[in-house]
């Protein structure tokens, strides 16, 4: 066998050699433009910080928001310095090349960093007079102090609707899932009226829903409402009237209907052998129902039945709708007297103090829920 000036055969060192060697230049003429890039997107970010120094010391520039175009060109920079590092990488090649690919990456992510710093600056700078109003009209402490008691006591309205709506909520749609989940011809026409109640109030907006209620109950014959007509106690400061009552049938109307659904995938979810073995020691159908399927399905459903609570309690504000002076109204009442949404912003803190605890329990639950069935399996 001949060889060939390199020292390999005759007709293959030659071109193979000749791919390697065209395939290292193209690695390095790839790491070079990296780093070139790398460092034009530090370079940028460098002189635009330059010269918004100059314009807040008095210059006038007109161009400084280009120079926020450097954020989008150092992503550029960092996936083309990552593709140069894979490719130098792959092929195991010169120890030069891939220093130089990683020095791109290194400088692309610098470039990122500060591109990223210089554009918030530059939005908060040339956008400093808009804050301050937007802190004057949103966060004003003399609103928010002068409103708050006002607020806070509308505000224990909501909470007391929602305790009530929810503990109906609860017991109504375990009857709604029990209708539908009754077997046998005669209890058709239940679990039709089921279906069709939760397909109807799922598909209504609650505010919809509400107004129904809340306008619509009043001017009809019915012995239920007018026997709450003159309804009007106070109990631990709440008023407790015709509007309370309403409100409240209105929301359990409302989320009866996703509760129902909730308690519905619970059910489903238990195995049949357990309805299979509780029918074969002996017991019912109602009693396999209560005692065997649906505290395994509660106890599995607790989770989401927590987000819809944390959506019923946020609900309790489209009462305002109906006139009734819960906390949305009184702050909305006070911001249009002076022209000031601070108290609105006070009242959003306070469904935040209620809220956030709940939804960090449900996520608490879900992980606890995780866990016990990692173990268990």
């Amino acid at each position: 066998m001949t060889t060939g000036v390199d020292g390999g055969p005759g007709r293959e060192a030659g071109p193979l050699n000749h791919g390697i060697k065209e395939r290292s230049n193209q690695d390095r003429a790839r790491s070079l433009r990296a780093r070139g890039l790398s460092i034009s997107v530090v370079a940028l970010v460098v002189l635009g910080t330059i010269v918004s120094i100059f314009a807040a010391l008095g210059s006038e520039f007109n161009f400084i928001g280009w120079f926020c175009l450097a954020l989008p060109l150092g992503m550029l920079a960092l996936v083309y310095a990552r593709r140069a590092e894979e490719r130098v990488v792959d092929v195991d090649g010169p120890a030069a090349d891939e220093k130089r690919s990683r020095q791109a990456r290194r400088l692309a992510v610098t470039g990122i960093t500060l591109a990223s710093i210089y554009t918030f600056v530059l939005l908060v700078w040339s956008s400093w007079s808009g804050f301050v109003d937007v802190a004057n009209t949103f966060f004003s402490w003399e609103n928010i102090s002068s409103s708050f008691p006002l607020v806070l006591e509308g505000f224990k309205l909501n909470i007391a609707v929602f305790i009530v709506a929810e503990f109906c909520v609860l017991i109504w749609a375990l009857v709604i899932v029990v209708m539908r989940q009754l077997p046998g011809r005669a209890a058709a026409p239940l679990r039709w009226l089921a279906i069709i109640y939760v397909d109807v109030f799922r598909g209504l907006p609650a505010i919809v829903t509400i107004y129904l209620v809340v306008f619509g109950l009043p001017l009809t014959d019915l012995p239920i409402i007018s026997d709450i007509e003159n309804v009007n106690f106070v109990v631990w400061g709440i008023q407790i009237d015709q509007l309370f009552i309403l409100g409240v049938i209105a929301l359990t109307l409302v989320y009866g209907a996703y509760v129902a659904e909730v308690y519905r995938s619970g059910i489903e979810s238990v195995h049949w052998s357990q309805s299979a073995a509780a029918r074969g020691l002996g017991l019912s159908e109602g009693q396999t129902l209560r005692h065997v399927v649906m505290p395994q399905a509660v106890r599995r459903v607790i989770p989401p039945l927590m987000n819809d609570f944390i959506g019923l309690q946020k609900d309790t504000a489209l009462l305002n709708v109906a006139g009734v002076l819960e906390g949305f109204n009184v702050a909305r009442i006070y911001a249009g007297n002076n022209f000031n949404l601070s108290s609105v912003m006070g009242l959003g803190i306070c469904f935040l103090v209620i809220t956030i605890p709940m939804t960090r329990l449900t996520d608490y639950l879900v992980k606890r829920d995780q866990n016990r069935m990692q173990a268990n399996s």
